[in-house]
């Protein structure tokens, strides 16, 4: 009897030790996860450590798994079971067959490569609309009150990072200038201090300068706090990456010139952005703190406006730490005449070039202004020469005499 036990218990012992291990090829059907993981299995050829994903593990699991023979229950495998590939991240897999993929986007060690925002880069103020009573504004110490007619600002958990497909019937602007317009994801990027906003002053020609018309002359403008000469590709790269200081903080980028023709030195009606006259990138870095473009072929005679366009790298205009500031850029008005000198009408007016040759007078009438060395003032009205007593060596009688025209400030 004690020997027939025995003898039966051994034969139970090798029947269990001699039976198939679980390597994930059982026949399985849809497990909790939803995904067809060949059961439930634990079998791990590699171990049971979490590391190695132990086919029962909740979590997600993105380390390399080789040795899981097993499906997975609810958590992200990185590895391949028995039999299997991976190809990234899956929910649940067939240990004999190809795992099947999920949407979720493959992890990257890379912040700069990784598809997923990193938690310590959102901007939590981006929640808010500003148009609170009160906002604590505590590295300011003090709160702020909106002011009569302000508007809510858009809000954002996630950094804005997907507002493009807020505006379906935009293009992205992928590094093209997009002239039916578009929509640009990139960051706007690194902002300066308040002492290194950048500033510009045109030498030549300044304000108000007359020069020679259809004549070859240098436009120059000194510029300071910024690292010029400093360009991308404009047709492949246009507002593809942000703004970006160099190691003093300063804008790193490129400075532009555009001169725009006017109908009058007094014109107020607002110019077209898409007509210029001349318009020249300046990608050389400045000398001495100066930048020029050459105008080779001069323009017409005429009355024209000058301005700096101040960008980064990739062309978008200069952002700077404050709203209120002076201007980043500058602007100057100057005239273009056959001879180069400002011309005279009748009775001594001042005259400009129009876009024809033709002597336009600049309107003074009403205008008081003291005549050359005298101490008394003369009053302009239309060139009739009507003035008041003057112990000055220079009078103006009848219109005849010369006359001095007030400082145009623009």
């Amino acid at each position: 009897m004690k020997t027939s036990a025995i003898l039966f218990l051994l034969s139970l012992a090798l029947a269990v030790s001699a039976a198939p291990q679980n390597d994930g090829r059982q026949r399985g059907g849809r497990n909790r996860s939803g995904i067809n993981g060949g059961g439930r299995g634990n079998s791990n050829k590699g171990g049971n450590g979490r590391g190695n994903n132990d086919g029962s593990a909740k979590g997600r699991n993105n380390n390399a798994n080789n040795g899981n023979a097993g499906g997975v229950k609810g958590g992200v495998n990185g590895g391949a079971g028995a039999g299997g590939t991976s190809t990234g991240a899956n929910d649940g897999a067939s240990g004999n067959g190809t795992k099947t993929n999920s949407t979720a986007p493959a992890q990257s060690a890379d912040p700069q490569t990784s598809l997923t925002l990193d938690p310590r880069v959102i901007a939590k103020g981006f929640a808010n609309d500003g148009q609170g009573k009160f906002i604590n504004i505590s590295w300011r110490g003090f709160h702020h009150v909106p002011v009569d007619g302000q508007i809510a600002s858009l809000t954002s958990t996630n950094n804005f990072i997907n507002f493009c497909l807020t505006i379906p019937n935009l293009p992205l602007t992928n590094g093209k200038q997009v002239k039916t317009g578009s929509c640009n994801p990139a960051p706007m990027g690194a902002i300066p201090s308040t002492d290194n906003m950048p500033s510009a002053k045109f030498t030549v020609p300044k304000n108000g300068d007359t020069l020679k018309a259809n004549t070859p002359f240098t436009i120059s403008m000194a510029i300071s706090n910024m690292q010029t000469g400093a360009f991308v590709n404009a047709a492949d790269n246009y507002f593809a990456a942000p703004q970006q200081l160099n190691a003093q903080g300063q804008i790193i980028g490129h400075s532009h010139v555009v001169v725009e023709t006017l109908t009058a030195l007094d014109q107020t009606t607002p110019l077209d952005p898409a007509k210029f006259a001349y318009f020249k990138g300046l990608n050389a870095a400045a000398a001495g703190g100066i930048l020029t473009a050459d105008v080779t072929k001069g323009l017409p005679a005429g009355v024209y406006k000058l301005s700096s366009i101040n960008s980064a790298a990739n062309h978008q205009p200069v952002l700077v730490p404050v709203a209120q500031h002076g201007s980043l850029d500058d602007v100057v008005y100057f005239t273009l005449t056959d001879d180069g000198k400002p011309a005279q009408a009748a009775g001594g007016a001042t005259t400009i070039a129009g876009k024809d040759g033709q002597a336009k007078p600049v309107s003074t009438k009403g205008n008081t202004t003291s005549s050359k060395g005298g101490k008394g003032a003369a009053t302009n009205a239309g060139g009739k020469g009507a003035t008041s007593k003057s112990n000055g060596k220079n009078q103006n009688r009848n219109g005849r005499g010369r006359r001095m025209l007030p400082r145009m400030r623009f």
